[in-house]
């Protein structure tokens, strides 16, 4: 149970951090168990089941992720990055479980995956540069997502190129999310 974990570190369930040249590769799964957290929403805020930070020349290839708590898989902080050959899956109807969360990264390759979840397929936040994503089947979910930008002030996103990829059942294809802000402080190119 959720309760069980109140007092201890929880905001990430498997965590790599400043490893540079990490490959994780195979054909294995990782099954973060969601119903459980879903069920009980009100308890805490469930942790993304695997994240990469500063992880610079990082590999991730032919992973099943299953049923994450909360968001699937999060990059932040990274540099030349290649994921490819997953398949993340969640229920329509689970609760932000975002496949794929790139934040402040750059040089960031996402390809060939099937991504079927209850949120974003893929989600960029802001500091983000360089992101291509192609050959990726999405939905059900919300499509791949630039955002939400502009909350603490300032974001920039750069050169996010989505190409070859298929969107079914999904809220919307590729959009951008912002909150109000003023119109010039946010700064956004796609190609």
């Amino acid at each position: 149970m959720k309760i069980d974990w109140i007092g201890y570190h929880i905001d990430t369930w498997l965590s790599f951090s400043m490893v540079n040249g990490l490959t994780v590769s195979g054909s294995g799964q990782i099954n973060g168990q969601g119903p459980i957290w879903w069920e009980n929403a009100c308890i805490g805020t469930p942790p993304p089941a695997l994240m990469f930070n500063r992880c610079n020349g990082l590999r991730l290839n032919g992973l099943s992720h299953v049923n994450s708590p909360r968001v699937h898989i999060t990059i932040t902080t990274c540099n030349n990055v290649i994921v490819s050959n997953l398949h993340i899956i969640a229920p329509e109807t689970s609760p932000n479980t975002d496949g794929i969360n790139v934040a402040s990264s750059t040089n960031v390759n996402i390809r060939d995956s099937v991504i079927e979840t209850g949120d974003d397929c893929i989600a960029i936040s802001g500091g983000s540069s360089n992101v291509k994503i192609s050959g990726i089947m999405c939905g059900p979910g919300h499509g791949i997502s630039i955002g939400a930008l502009g909350k603490g002030g300032v974001d920039v996103v750069e050169n996010i190129e989505v190409r070859n990829c298929t969107m079914q059942k999904t809220l919307a294809g590729v959009r951008i999310k912002s909150w109000q802000v003023i119109l010039n402080t946010l700064l956004v190119h796609l190609n």
